[in-house]
C-alpha cells in the first residue's frame, strides 16, 4: 500500500523535473484551462536554456532518466498509447534510450560471488568489463572451461545494486497517481491506470529476478527450436541465479546498426519479414512471447538467422485471446470488418450494450483507408491508434493482458520499417495468422475439439450409472444413518454401484451414441 504523502512529493518531484527539462513548456498549450495555460507560460520562462536548445524528444528522454528507471520503463510503455499521450508524443517516446552509467566491475564481482557462493576464479577463467548498462542490470563479457576442457565465450547479466528499492518506491509512487487518477478524472477510468500500473509492476518484478529470465529464454528455446531463421541464447545454469544470468555470447550485429547488417550482406527485407513472422507465431501459436524486442536486444548472426536477447520481459496470451487476436488481425486482412466486430464483442473487449453493426460500421472506417493505401504507409501503429480512437467511442476498456503485446507489436513493425521502407505489415501477417486459423480454427481443429469434449461427456456418462446407484443406496439407508450414524464410505456406494448391470448397459449405449455424433460432426465438417 502506498503512501499518500510519498506519492504526493513522488507526483510533484516528476512534475518539478518536467518543467526543469523544458519537457511541460514543450507540450501544446491549445483547449488548457486559464490556470493550466498560466503554469504552461511560467514552465516555458523557467525552462532551462539547453532544455529550449534541444529537441522534445531528447528533454522527454533526459527527463525520464533523470526521475528514474520505472519512468522511463513508464514512458516505453506510453509509446504505444497514442491515445493518452499523443501521436506525435507518442512516437517521440518510441526513441526512448535506457541511459545510465554502468556500476564498478568489483562491485559486480561482489554480487555474483555471494549469489552463487562460489569465487570469481571458480566460476570464469576470465570476467571482462561492462560491455552493455542499462536501469536494471549490465552485462559483462567473459570466459568459461567446459566440461570437455574446451573454452567459451559468455555473457554475464548482472543486477544493479539497490535496483528493487528503487523500483518499489517509485511504483508506490505511480500507484498512487493512478489511484488519484481514477477517482477525481473520470475520464481516465476507461484508461484503466491502477490496472496498467499493476501490469507495469509485475513485468518489472519479474524482470528483476534473472532466473526467471533465464527460464523465459530456455522455454522460448524449446518453441522455436524447429523455426527457421530465430533463435535465443543458451543458458549456463551452473552459473545463473537470482541476481547473475550466464548465457551464450552471441556473435552478431546488433540490429539498430541498420549500415552494419547491410555491410554484412544480409537480405534486409527478408530480416523485417521474418522478425515480424516470428513474433506473430510466437504470440499465436505459443501464446508466449518476447515484449521487449526493440533493435538493441535484437542480433543477426552470420547465417542470417536473428537472434533475441534480454528476455526480462515476456508475454502470454490465453488460448482464447490468442483465437481473438487471429481473428481481429485476420478479419482485418480480409475485410471482414463484421466478423472483427463480433470478435470484439465475445472477447468482452466492447460492452454488449453497444451495437455490433454501428461497430463494424466504425471498423470499416478504419481498415478500408489503410487497405487503400501504399504498402510503405500501411502501419500496425497506424491501425492501434485508430482503433483506440474508435473503441473509445463504444466504451472499450483498457485490457491490461494485451498491453506488451500492443507495445511489442508496434516496436517490431518498426524495426521491419527500418530495414525496409516499403515494408508491408498485411502481406507479412496473412502467412502466419492463416496457418493459425486453419490449424486452430478450421475444420480439423474443430472435429479434434468436438472429440475431446464428446471424450469428456462419455466419462461423464459411462460413471452416471455408479452415481446412480450410490445415490438409491444413499436413499435406501437414509432413515438408518439419521438413526445411527452410520457411516457408508464411498467404497462401498462403489462397489454396489459397479454389481448394477443397468449401468453397464447404458455404458454401452453411451460409447455408441458418442461414436455417432463423432461420425455427424465430422461429416458436417467436411461436407456441410
Amino acid at each position: 500500500m502506498s503512501n499518500p504523502i510519498t506519492g504526493t512529493f513522488a507526483l510533484l518531484r516528476a512534475v518539478y523535473i518536467l518543467v526543469r527539462e523544458g519537457v511541460f513548456s514543450a507540450l501544446p498549450a491549445e483547449g488548457l484551462p486559464p490556470m493550466a495555460a498560466l503554469a504552461h507560460r511560467l514552465a516555458g520562462l523557467m525552462a532551462r536554456r539547453s532544455a529550449r536548445r534541444a529537441a522534445r524528444s531528447e528533454r522527454l528522454s533526459q527527463a525520464l532518466n533523470r526521475l528514474g528507471p520505472s519512468y522511463v520503463k513508464l514512458g516505453q510503455f506510453l509509446a504505444t498509447r497514442p491515445d493518452i499521450v499523443g501521436t506525435e508524443i507518442a512516437l517521440e517516446l518510441s526513441q526512448l534510450q535506457d541511459k545510465v552509467p554502468p556500476f564498478p566491475r568489483e562491485q559486480a564481482i561482489r554480487d555474483i560471488e555471494v549469489t552463487l557462493g562460489r569465487r570469481i576464479d571458480d566460476l570464469f577463467v576470465e570476467f571482462g568489463d561492462v560491455v552493455g548498462a542499462a536501469s536494471i542490470a549490465q552485462v559483462h563479457k567473459a570466459r568459461v572451461l567446459t566440461r570437455d576442457g574446451a573454452y567459451r565465450d559468455v555473457a554475464v547479466k548482472v543486477i544493479r545494486p539497490g535496483v528493487r528499492l528503487r523500483f518499489r518506491r517509485e511504483l508506490e509512487a505511480f500507484a498512487f497517481i493512478a489511484r488519484v487518477l481514477e477517482t477525481f478524472v473520470r475520464s481516465s477510468r476507461r484508461l484503466r491506470p491502477v490496472a496498467v500500473v499493476e501490469t507495469l509492476a509485475q513485468s518489472t518484478r519479474i524482470e528483476m529476478d534473472l532466473r526467471l529470465e533465464a527460464a523465459a529464454s530456455s522455454e522460448m528455446a524449446d518453441n522455436v527450436a524447429n523455426d527457421p531463421h530465430f533463435r535465443v541464447p543458451g543458458i549456463d545454469w551452473e552459473r545463473t541465479g537470482r541476481d547473475v544470468l550466464t548465457m551464450e555470447w552471441i556473435d552478431g550485429i546488433k540490429m539498430n546498426d541498420v549500415a552494419a547488417v547491410r555491410a554484412a550482406g544480409h537480405d534486409l527485407p527478408r530480416l523485417g519479414v521474418d522478425l515480424v513472422q516470428s513474433f506473430l507465431r510466437h504470440s499465436m501459436r505459443d501464446g508466449f512471447f518476447h515484449a521487449d524486442m526493440h533493435p538493441g536486444n535484437l542480433f543477426v548472426v552470420p547465417d542470417g538467422t536473428i537472434v533475441a536477447v534480454d528476455l526480462g520481459i515476456v508475454g502470454r496470451l490465453t488460448a482464447d485471446s490468442r483465437r481473438f487476436l487471429a481473428e481481429i488481425l485476420y478479419g482485418f486482412i480480409r475485410r471482414d470488418y463484421q466478423r472483427v466486430a463480433e470478435v470484439h464483442f465475445e472477447a468482452g473487449y466492447v460492452p454488449r450494450t453497444q451495437d455490433v453493426l454501428s461497430f463494424a460500421q466504425a471498423l470499416r472506417a478504419i481498415g478500408e483507408p489503410i487497405h487503400g493505401q501504399p504498402a510503405e504507409t500501411i502501419s500496425m501503429a497506424h491501425l492501434l491508434t485508430l482503433l483506440f480512437e474508435v473503441t473509445e467511442l463504444f466504451d472499450m476498456q483498457t485490457r491490461p493482458e494485451l498491453v506488451l503485446l500492443q507495445k511489442t507489436m508496434v516496436v517490431v513493425e518498426g524495426v521491419a520499417r527500418s530495414y525496409d521502407p516499403r515494408f508491408n505489415m498485411w502481406e507479412a501477417a496473412e502467412p502466419v495468422v492463416t496457418d493459425y486459423i486453419v490449424s486452430e480454427l478450421g475444420p480439423a481443429a474443430k472435429l479434434r475439439d468436438a472429440k475431446k469434449g464428446l471424450e469428456a461427456i462419455g466419462r461423464v456418462i459411462h460413471r452416471f450409472p455408479d452415481f446412480a446407484a450410490g445415490l438409491e443406496v444413499f436413499a435406501i439407508n437414509m432413515p438408518d444413518l439419521i438413526e445411527n450414524g452410520i457411516h457408508i464410505n464411498d467404497d462401498d456406494l462403489m462397489e454396489l454401484a459397479k454389481e448394477s448391470r443397468t449401468g453397464l448397459i447404458i455404458s454401452h449405449i453411451a460409447q455408441v451414441a458418442s461414436a455417432i455424433a463423432l461420425v455427424v460432426i465430422a461429416w458436417q465438417l467436411t461436407f456441410g
